[in-house]
């Protein structure tokens, strides 16, 4: 057994080769073998959002707090809140992030395949973030 105690690991800010405007990453759990999942608490200002991205065996997105936007390469923006769970499959491009006017939190978990959970591509715009 293992517990990680709340506040143990320091916030890390998001990347800005991976995401526009202010994100913070507070790390929750990492893959331990032969395991390989790992999870995050991700919190976006207004307006933040990630790049355009894809996970190797998919992703489940929580929300725990705000109001958030979710797209998949071809679809429509669609606005998650609270409680909301968001499914990407294994290979789906895809983007989220906060609505431009509330903040917004979700727990992030993804697995790694060859070490790896996620591939990063080209940012959203922001004409393609406002819809």
């Amino acid at each position: 057994m293992k517990i990680t105690r709340a506040g143990s690991q320091s916030s890390n800010p998001g990347p800005e080769d991976w995401f526009t405007g202010r994100v913070r990453i507070d790390p929750l759990f990492a893959a331990e073998e032969p395991g390989r999942t790992s999870g995050a608490a991700v919190t976006f200002e207004p307006g933040a959002r990630t790049a355009w991205h894809t996970h190797p065996l998919g992703q489940t997105l929580i929300v725990t707090q705000g109001k958030g936007r979710v797209q998949r390469e071809g679809g429509p923006i669609e606005e998650i809140r609270p409680g909301d769970v968001v499914w990407f499959p294994a290979g789906e491009k895809h983007w989220h992030g906060a609505s431009p006017d509330v903040a917004m939190t979700h727990i992030a978990i993804q697995e790694s395949q060859d070490g790896s959970p996620v591939t990063w591509l080209e940012k959203v715009s922001d004409a393609d973030y406002q819809g």
